[in-house]
C-alpha cells in the first residue's frame, strides 16, 4: 500500500508531505525521492489505548511518497518512483491566483499530463499487437486487443481511465502497465489562509468524479508545529476539532478500500490494515502467516458493541456481543478480533 503525491511546482504538495509524515521534504534532503508514513487519525484507537493503557500503541499507517524530478526526465523519474503507488495525492495550488477558472486549470494541466503519458503506453501497446498475427496470440494479449481501443477513446477524449467500467478481469489485465489514471486519486486544494473555495464549484467547474478536499497548508504546517495541548487550543480558536490533515489521510486510506481491526491488551494495542472484504483467515496472515495457516476461530466484538459494554471484554461477553467466526467471516472496520490458531 503506497500513495504518490503528485503536483506543479510550488503546489505545496512537498510542504503537506512534511505535515502528514513528519519526514523532511525532497528539496530538504537533496533527494528525488523521500518516503514516509502517516499515521490515520482514528478515535476508536484513541479510546482503546485509554482503556488498556498499553505499553506499546501501533495505529493505522498510510504510506505516501514525494518525488521531486526536473528536466527531460522527469517524467521516467516520476513513473519509476510511483511504479507501486496503489493511488495518487493530486494537489492543486489555489493561491496563487485564486480564480476558479485557473484552479481548474492548473488541475487540467497535470491531469493531462498524466492522459498524455498513458495514451502513448497504450498507442505503443497496440503497434506491437498489430505485428502478431491473430492466431498467436496469447489470452492476456487477445484481451489486450479488445481493451486498447476503448482506453484509447477515452484517454483521447480528455478522460482518465479510471471512469471506464473495467471487470476485474480486465483490471487485472492491465496491471503490468502501471497506468497513472487507472489508478485511484484523491484531489487536495491547497488554499490561502484567508479563504477556502467552493469544493463542489471547483469540482463541478473540472468536471471531476475524483474526491476533492480543501486545505491551507501554510495554516497546517502552523499546526503541526505545535505541542498536542497548543494544537488544540489554536484549533478551538479557528473553530476546527482536528487538523485538516488528519481528514486528508483518513481520506487516502478509503481511497485505496482499506480498513483496520484491532488487537488489544496491556502490552500492545494495535490497528492491523487489510483490504476491505478481506476474510478472517487472511486478515490474521496480517499478524502473522502461522494465524491464517492454522487458523481455527476468530473471536470478534464489534467496536460500538465493546464500548456500550463500558470497555470491558468480560462483560460484551456476557452480554451476547463477542461472537466466534469461522473461515468465512468477512472482517469489517473496527472489529476487535482475537484469533485462536494451531500450528
Amino acid at each position: 500500500m503506497e500513495i504518490g503525491i503528485l503536483g506543479l511546482p510550488q503546489s505545496g504538495k512537498s510542504t503537506l508531505f512534511e505535515i502528514m509524515t513528519g519526514v523532511r521534504s525532497c528539496d530538504v534532503h537533496g533527494e528525488q525521492c523521500v518516503r514516509g508514513q502517516a499515521s490515520v487519525p482514528d478515535r476508536r484507537f484513541d479510546r482503546l489505548v485509554e482503556i488498556y493503557k498499553p505499553l506499546r500503541a501501533v495505529p493505522a499507517r498510510v504510506p505516501f511518497t514525494d518525488v521531486n524530478a526536473a528536466g527531460e526526465k522527469a517524467w521516467e523519474t516520476v513513473r519509476q518512483a510511483l511504479s507501486g503507488a496503489e493511488g495518487l495525492l493530486h494537489v492543486v495550488d489555489c493561491f496563487s491566483d485564486r480564480s476558479i477558472s485557473a484552479m481548474v486549470n492548473r488541475c487540467r494541466q497535470l491531469d493531462d499530463e498524466l492522459i498524455l503519458s498513458d495514451l502513448v503506453v497504450v498507442e505503443n501497446r497496440r503497434e506491437r499487437l498489430l505485428k502478431v498475427a491473430k492466431k498467436n496470440l496469447k489470452p492476456p494479449e487477445s484481451l489486450h486487443v479488445e481493451l486498447m481501443p476503448r482506453l484509447q477513446e477515452q484517454l483521447e477524449s480528455g478522460r482518465p481511465l479510471r471512469e471506464l467500467n473495467l471487470t476485474v478481469e480486465e483490471r487485472h489485465a492491465l496491471s503490468s502497465f502501471s497506468f497513472w489514471t487507472l489508478r485511484p486519486e484523491l484531489v487536495v486544494l491547497n488554499v490561502a489562509e484567508d479563504g477556502f473555495p467552493t469544493v463542489e464549484a471547483f469540482q463541478t467547474e473540472a468536471g471531476l468524479v475524483e474526491p476533492v478536499m480543501g486545505i491551507c497548508c501554510e495554516l497546517e504546517a502552523e499546526v503541526a508545529s505545535l505541542p498536542t495541548e497548543e494544537q488544540q487550543e489554536f484549533l478551538a480558536a479557528l473553530g476546527m476539532e482536528e487538523p485538516a490533515f488528519g481528514r486528508v489521510i483518513r481520506a487516502a486510506f478509503s481511497l485505496l478500500g482499506r480498513i483496520s481491526y484491532f488487537t488489544v491488551g496491556e502490552d500492545e494495542v494495535k490497528a492491523w490494515v487489510i483490504p476491505e472484504g478481506t476474510k478472517a483467515p487472511r486478515a490474521a496472515a496480517a499478524i502473522h502467516k502461522d494465524f491464517e495457516r492454522g487458523f481455527i476461530k476468530a473471536e470478534v466484538v464489534a467496536y460500538d458493541d465493546f464500548i456500550a459494554c463500558g470497555g470491558s471484554h468480560a462483560k460484551a461477553k456476557a452480554a451476547g456481543k463477542v461472537r466466534l467466526e469461522g473461515k468465512d467471516y468477512i472482517v469489517r472496520d473496527g472489529d476487535i478480533i482475537t484469533f485462536r490458531f494451531n500450528v
